[in-house]
């Protein structure tokens, strides 16, 4: 992974921790001031917590601000903690409101007294602002470097403007036009000013016809609507219609990760703010609960085994063959699953659609049964010399491959509806579906007709 790392990102990682283990700490310091902030925060969560703790120190104070904004919350914390809250209230200045919101909800409430109290009245303001709009909203994810314009202004007074300020806004694209009370009214694109007619006013220029973010909208309904109309940055409003301020592709692109990341490792049952490198007891602590959850549905699963004890006792074969329709109920489920949270989180699937996909995914699971249920059956009649066995094991496979392709569509829609993440509970409640049916389904039919 570190040769990975290198040649992808030109970061020269073995021999950072090689200096480091050395002691070269002016060498490691030297090639720190030569990366970028973005390559040292990649360095951090590739180290050690304690190789963590020396680079920071290391790490020039101009761009440690930089640097915290491109850390996960993991990584980030352990960092701040061992700050006084003089040097985080410093570094976290200096950040866009977005990230300055996002390193302060990370904080524990004491260090976050801490640092309010050592920030200036400005930054005291500031912070109440951004702390006042909800996690994983627009409002949380937006920045106020927005230009706004008026209406009655000509394009020349604009253009003499915009070179005054030397310098404009990363990622500005567009220029908003709000009146007296800064009520949102328009927008004006760069490009419409660079070819207008100087004399003409911005409200001769400008688009009317536009879409604005409320600011209590979710984030990933944010990102959704960047990815649909190809936007560069787009402007936040509140409920008056007021403009707060404006998001940019940039921090998109970064829900859009984070929301990837989160049904990645929803799926395992892990934290997506997993820390490769955090300590032993820590990670244990994180990962026992779904494990336990998973022991439970496994007890469940061995209880209906346990129903049919009798059976297992007189057809030693059917402890043989148990495993094999659960197993493909698991597959084909899990297909279904991931399928349907996929459209979920990208906005395909809605609760007009489900019934549709419901059916699909029904007959999916009958055709399926029906091509697997005769291979197995055939398999089975042959190995084993028992055409009735062979018969049980299809029925079996064909009721299993059903549920499974019902389950997969109707559990996580029932999760969605209930609040739940349906990443971080749909895999469970889907294995555990499978496998008592599955197990009911073989061992209920060969008591039937086979004892």
């Amino acid at each position: 992974m570190p040769e990975l790392l290198e040649q992808e990102y030109n970061i020269p990682i073995d021999e950072l921790n090689t200096a480091l283990n050395s002691g070269m700490f002016v060498h490691v310091r030297n090639m720190l001031e030569s990366m970028a902030a973005s390559d040292i925060a990649l360095l951090l969560h590739s180290s050690p917590p304690k190789a963590r703790t020396v680079i920071w120190q290391l790490i020039d104070s101009n761009i440690q601000s930089e640097v915290i904004e491109e850390l996960s919350d993991e990584v980030r914390n352990p960092i701040l903690k061992n700050m006084s809250p003089e040097k985080v209230a410093e570094a976290a200045a200096n950040l866009d409101d977005d990230d300055f919101a996002d390193v302060l909800r990370g904080m524990p409430d004491a260090v976050f007294k801490k640092v309010l109290k050592s920030m200036d009245k400005q930054d005291q303001v500031r912070a109440k602002r951004v702390m006042s709009y909800e996690e994983e909203t627009a409002g949380a994810l937006m920045n106020t470097d927005t230009i706004t314009v008026r209406p009655n202004v000509s394009v020349d007074v604009i253009l003499r403007y915009l070179r005054l300020k030397e310098s404009l806004p990363e990622a500005t694209d567009y220029l908003y036009v709000v009146d007296k009370n800064d009520t949102f009214i328009g927008e004006v694109s760069l490009a419409a000013l660079l070819t207008s007619t100087t004399s003409k006013l911005i409200s001769e220029v400008m688009e009317t016809d536009f879409e604005v973010i409320p600011a209590t909208m979710h984030d990933s309904e944010v990102a959704s609507l960047f990815e649909r109309y190809n936007w560069i940055s787009a402007p936040v409003i509140d409920e008056n219609g007021i403009l707060l301020g404006r998001i940019t592709i940039d921090d998109v692109v970064d829900v859009i990760r984070e929301d990837a990341e989160h049904s990645m490792m929803s799926m395992a049952g892990l934290d997506d703010e997993e820390d490769t490198f955090a300590p032993a007891i820590k990670s244990t602590r994180k990962r026992s609960v779904w494990l336990g959850v998973n022991l439970f549905t496994a007890l469940l699963a061995a209880f209906v085994s346990s129903l049919f004890e009798s059976t297992l006792d007189q057809l030693a074969v059917l402890a043989i063959l148990n495993t094999i329709v659960p197993s493909m109920g698991g597959v084909a489920g899990s297909q279904t699953l991931t399928l349907v949270i996929r459209g979920m989180a990208v906005g395909h699937v809605t609760q007009a659609n489900s019934r549709w996909l419901l059916g699909k995914e029904l007959a999916i699971g009958f055709f399926n049964g029906l091509i697997w249920s005769v291979l197995i059956a055939g398999v089975v009649a042959i190995w084993k010399q028992d055409v009735m066995l062979g018969a049980v094991i299809a029925f079996a496979m064909m009721m299993n491959l059903i549920a499974a392709g019902v389950a997969g569509v109707l559990i996580p829609l029932m999760l969605k509806r209930m609040k739940i993440d349906p990443a971080l509970a749909g895999s469970v409640i889907l294995t555990t579906v499978t496998d008592i049916v599955g197990i009911f389904a073989f061992l209920g039919t060969a008591t039937w007709l086979l004892i």
